[in-house]
Formats: structure tokens, C-alpha cells, sequence
């Protein structure tokens, strides 16, 4: 995080701060998010209580009272935002996770609800649209929208889609979905609005373990089709 770098810190709340380095989906900027996130994981602020990196930011939580104490009784935003001003972070020192977590994926059309949709929008076949999502290492960028929901990109752009003029309701549990650049997987049973291309059998969301999300922000992912019999195959076991 080298400070010219940092075009806008600014209050989200009273018990918030953001710093944001863009407004676009850039794997660039995103680097910087990441170095951030990891370095405050290593370096902690006393006084912050979270930290949640997006796309082209970074939100530290924290608790005003004890910020306030650091800040000798003066403002716990302006305290804090000069902290974050000054502080450099050379994007070395920050080791980037660049082996792909394989997600097997059913992409049948009774498992892909909007499949066939997409390929009439895209003017792809089943199997071209299928070979191009699943030709791409995506990185996940952010969590958010649903516990564990992944927001990953850039999906290839012949078969980037827009969202769904009516959303659904309810979206099955494990459904891969695009909306415009990005890839999805919903984690739980949900209302959503993404296009869905096909389900895979893995569980995204688990409250039983200690880490319930499979996904974190900087992960890698690679989708792998599957057949039908393999989905049931999976869930069987």
C-alpha cells in the first residue's frame, strides 16, 4: 500500500473506515486490496476489529473508544485516517495464493436453469459456453450478498450475461451463476438474480466447521465439468 496510491480514506459511519484505491474490477487494484488486508492481518491496528476487503477496497472496522484513547481524546476517524495515510506497504512482502481451488461443476440442463438462454444470448452453443467458463482461473475478489458468496472474475467476455430482469425467489444451494464479468456460486438456498449455468455438489457454506466458507478473498478458482451421474455420484457419497 504505497501511499500515492491511495486515492480516497473516508468514514463509513463512526465505527468504520475505507480506503479505496478504484471503482472498477481490476485485478491490479485488487493486488493492492490484498496486500492491505494481509499486512493489517500481520501488522494489527489496536483498536480495529475487522477487516473486509471488496473489489477496489478495503474496510476496517473498529472500536471508537479505544481508537479514541490512542488519539488522546481527539477524533477516532481523522486519528486513524492519518495512521492509514502514513503507513506504506511495499506489495512484495505480501505472498500471493495462486493455486486454484477445483470446483466440479454440473452444467445439465436440469441443474442450469438459464443455460439455454444463455447460449441463445451469447449465440454460443451448450459446449462452447461450457468450455469457455470453465477455461479460466478465476480470482475471488470479494465475499459478500449471501454468507460465503464468492463474487469471482472476469468470466470470458463472449459469455458475459446480464442479470435477470425478475429475480428468482429461491436459488438452489451450490448454483453457478454469471452476472455481467463476474462468477458466482450461491452457498446457500437464496433469492438472486445471476443467470444460472450450472450446480456443483460441493458444499460452499458449512456453519458446522471452523471455517464455514470454503472461499476467501485472493483465492483461485477453476470450474470442471461434470456429468450428471457425477453430481449424484458426489451427493451420494
Amino acid at each position: 500500500m504505497l501511499k500515492k496510491t491511495i486515492p480516497h480514506i473516508y468514514a463509513l459511519g463512526d465505527q468504520a473506515i475505507t480506503i479505496e484505491w478504484s471503482s472498477i474490477i481490476s485485478e491490479e487494484v485488487n493486488n493492492q486490496v490484498m496486500h492491505s488486508f494481509q499486512f493489517f492481518q500481520i501488522h494489527p491496528i489496536e483498536g480495529v476489529t475487522d477487516l473486509i476487503p471488496a473489489y477496489s477496497s478495503l474496510t476496517l472496522l473498529y472500536n471508537p473508544t479505544i481508537i479514541r484513547k490512542q488519539a488522546m481524546g481527539g477524533s477516532p476517524f481523522e486519528w486513524l485516517k492519518k495512521k492509514l495515510a502514513a503507513l506504506t506497504v511495499a506489495p512484495e512482502t505480501a505472498a500471493q495464493e495462486t493455486v486454484p481451488i477445483i470446483v466440479p461443476v454440473c452444467y445439465d440442463t436440469s441443474l442450469a436453469p438459464d443455460l439455454v438462454e444463455a447460449t441463445q444470448i451469447t449465440r454460443c452453443s451448450i459446449e462452447e459456453l461450457i468450455a469457455l467458463h470453465t477455461s479460466k482461473i478465476y480470482k475471488v475478489y470479494m465475499l459478500g450478498f449471501l454468507p460465503g458468496f464468492a463474487y469471482m472474475a472476469s468470466v470470458h467476455q463472449q459469455i458475459q450475461l446480464p442479470r435477470k430482469a425478475n429475480p428468482r425467489k429461491l436459488v438452489a444451494a451450490g448454483s453457478v451463476g454469471i452476472a455481467g464479468e463476474q462468477t458466482g456460486i450461491y452457498p446457500i438456498e437464496a433469492p438472486g438474480g445471476w443467470q444460472l449455468i450450472g450446480q456443483t455438489p460441493l458444499k460452499i457454506f458449512d456453519i458446522t466447521k471452523e471455517e464455514p466458507c470454503l472461499f476467501k478473498p485472493g483465492n483461485w478458482v477453476k470450474f470442471e465439468a461434470i456429468t450428471l451421474e457425477q453430481f449424484h455420484q458426489f451427493n451420494a457419497a
